[in-house]
């Protein structure tokens, strides 16, 4: 939601997903000079000015843009007129253009182009960001006027648009401490400033270690690498300055590849403790002393407030609604997970044992020996595969997939009329086929480089509305596929395809959103993921299948007796999968539910993981020194379950698409999915969309059959 977001983007802009305001006729211009207050004009309703930016405009832009949305806030804290939707709540949703704007830019220099200048900058930000959110929060005369509004709408309900804007605010103004007397709310925002620091600080740490910790190969340490992951580390050198090396970034789009293919043993070990030391590796940029000064400050925080413990308090307003709810759906699943971990090590170790290998199967060995087996059991080579996972043809397979069920249109913008940020950027018009209207524009940053967050995201600098007119939606996804030399094709690999897929989900929500107020942008954490994990299903489509996936030397579509074996072998390595996310959810559960005084990171995090059986063969997915999602921010804290959460809802819904008429591009089913899972964004409550879209809940069991696993026996 639109003020939930003002609260958590200067030090979570990664990895949450921001619905910015577009601009409207009414805004007062302001004729500062300064770029980034700049309204944006140009085509398309106005773009960003990313072509224009320069660091040193950032500070005064974010202190001149806080002044004036402060000032507007104090404008509608103190009307004399007695507050009503239209004063108080439709006027806080037109308020802060310009510091949206702002925070675009800050958004992009944080995750997309971070230099040191621009974490100085940062971290000179954080606390001014931060007392200013605060500011809002503890505003006693703006609560008593949303107060006021939600109180009368409890007696006279406002249209369904008008009451869940009213409803989401008030909630989110009462669970930041609205309702506390002043010395409470005061050591609430010292607090709140405390944190954004040490939020900017751990993500800060996590991307040093990447940027530093790189593996460079001679020629003689490249045996068992496939050839296009070979040149594109020969790229990845040369842009490091060392022409004559081969490198192997730390992050998990070079580290993946590198394990599941280097016949290498020591070289694999050292690749594996490069990525999963990020933040633990000692000295000015390690993480555990902050991961247990922000537990502290959150438990006190939230006690404030009197609640038990902070996960309490943060999963209120989720679907699971209590930690207990949460973690009793980790549980269910940890049981299965972790036997079939102890399968497929045994079936590893058999070949180790078969290659005298004479050792006993590490972390750093399982994407190895997993690779092995897939080839044995399924006569399945991933190397094979990536030759027909080409990344141009894997984005006409997702544009093909939302024409289909959409109704979308993209076609790439050729003329420079668009800024972008970077030379990689594509930017790409959005229509309805049907009658050709504009939707919006949607910008693909696909490659790594330096100063660039790992991982993948999704983001908007512009979100769909209609309460001032309508605005158009500016959409990003952003990846980090090692860029392969000039003229050759970047093939990447099953689970990357996926993730392009999913991360193209949420671009999809973000464009088919049909919501009259900024607010209704937001989301609910363990329910924002469905969508985007759902739009991986279409991945396996025969129609993408057949028509996208295409060798990259002879444009012949994929197989069907490789695609059989990639169906057959959907299944396999789930243990893997499962168990890695599973840990790091539940560590992030035990976190936020245990006494922060008792927590040592380094001991707790091997305590718990020992109590519940974490095999030894493999380590979470998120280390505790790097788990951003938990620690750069609170989008996720106590929330990472919530991947899990929305994936039995995707399973669920999956199985409404594979039963009916049409299958996945079933015209009626489609129609639903639009309608009820992604148009309204947070109009709906998400309990209730899923019911109007499947008739029922969603059932566990149709998770457990996606995974391979026992269905749980119900207990009740």
């Amino acid at each position: 939601m639109k003020f939930t977001k003002k609260i958590i983007i200067a030090t979570l802009v990664a990895l949450t997903v921001v619905a910015c305001k577009n601009d409207t006729k009414n805004e007062q211009d302001m004729n500062t000079g300064n770029v980034l207050l700049k309204k944006w004009d140009g085509p398309y309703n106005g773009v960003p000015h990313f072509d224009e930016m320069n660091l040193k405009d950032l500070k005064p832009a974010m202190e001149k843009a806080i002044e004036e949305h402060l000032a507007e806030i104090e404008k509608i804290a103190n009307n004399k007129e007695a507050a009503n939707f239209e004063n108080t709540i439709a006027e806080m949703e037109r308020s802060g253009k310009a510091i949206d704007r702002v925070y675009t830019y800050y958004g992009i220099w944080s995750s997309n182009m971070s230099s040191e200048e621009f974490r100085d900058i940062q971290r000179d930000l954080s606390p001014i960001i931060s007392e200013y959110q605060s500011k809002i929060k503890q505003n006693e005369a703006l609560f008593e006027r949303i107060k006021s509004v939600y109180e009368q709408s409890q007696k006279k309900p406002l249209g369904d648009q008008q009451q869940r804007v009213v409803d989401l605010i008030y909630k989110e103004f009462e669970m930041s401490g609205a309702n506390l007397n002043e010395n409470d709310k005061n050591r609430y925002a010292e607090i709140n400033k405390d944190l954004s620091e040490l939020y900017t600080k751990f993500s800060n740490n996590i991307l040093h270690d990447e940027e530093n910790y790189v593996t460079f190969l001679d020629d003689d340490q490249t045996s068992g690498l496939p050839k296009s992951f070979i040149k594109s580390s020969i790229k990845a050198a040369e842009n490091l300055g060392k022409p004559n090396k081969y490198a192997i970034i730390n992050t998990r789009s070079s580290m993946d590849p590198f394990l599941t293919y280097s016949d290498e043993r020591e070289m694999r070990e050292k690749v594996w403790r490069n990525y999963y030391s990020r933040g633990d590796n000692k000295g000015e940029f390690d993480n555990n002393e902050i991961i247990k000064e922000i537990l502290k400050l959150r438990d006190e925080r939230v006690e404030l407030m009197g609640y038990e413990n902070y996960a309490e308090w943060r999963l209120q307003d989720r679907m699971a609604k209590n930690p207990e709810n949460a973690m009793d759906l980790l549980m269910k699943v940890w049981p299965a997970a972790i036997a079939r971990v102890e399968e497929e090590v045994q079936d590893m170790q058999a070949i180790a044992d078969q290659e005298n290998a004479n050792i006993q199967i590490e972390p750093w060995d399982y994407r190895y020996y997993a690779e092995k087996v897939r080839q044995k059991k399924y006569d399945l080579d991933s190397d094979e595969v990536k030759q027909y996972l080409e990344l141009g043809n894997l984005t006409e397979a997702v544009f093909y997939v939302a024409g289909r069920l959409f109704d979308f249109q993209f076609a790439e913008i050729i003329d420079n009329s668009v800024p972008v940020f970077h030379e990689d950027v594509k930017v790409f018009e959005v229509t309805k086929k049907s009658d050709g209207s504009h939707v919006g524009l949607f910008y693909l940053d696909p490659y790594a480089r330096k100063g660039k967050r790992s991982g993948a995201w999704a983001t908007t600098y512009r979100s769909y509305t209609s309460f001032d007119g309508e605005t158009n939606v500016l959409a990003s996804n952003n990846s980090n596929f090692v860029k392969a030399p000039e003229g050759e094709p970047i093939l990447i690999s099953w689970d990357d395809a996926e993730t392009f897929f999913h991360e193209f989900g949420h671009a999809l929500h973000f464009l088919s959103a049909d919501v009259k107020y900024p607010t209704l942008n937001g989301g609910v954490r363990d329910y924002t993921e469905f969508q985007s994990q759902l739009l991986e299903r279409w991945l396996s489509t025969d129609e993408v299948i057949n028509n996208y996936l295409k060798h990259y030397k002879t444009d012949e579509p994929m197989p069907k007796t490789l695609v059989d074996k990639i169906k057959k072998a959907s299944t396999f390595n789930q243990g893997f999968a499962t168990t890695e996310f599973l840990a790091s959810a539940i560590m992030d559960m035990k976190y936020h539910t245990t006494d922060p005084e008792k927590i040592e990171p380094k001991t707790f995090e091997k305590e718990v993981l020992d109590n519940i059986g974490m095999p030894d063969e493999l380590v979470m997915r998120h280390r505790s020194p790097h788990f951003g999602h938990v620690f750069s921010g609170e989008g996720y804290a106590t929330g990472y379950y919530g991947y899990l959460w929305a994936d039995v809802l995707t399973s669920d819904a999956a199985e409404a698409f594979a039963e009916a008429d049409g299958g996945y591009y079933d015209g009626a089913l489609s129609e639903k999915l639009v309608k009820y899972l992604f148009a309204p964004r947070n109009a709906l409550d998400p309990a209730d969309a899923y019911r109007q879209f499947r008739g029922r809940d969603a059932k566990i069991e149709a998770l457990m059959r996606d995974r391979g696993f026992p269905i749980p026996e119900d207990k009740n």
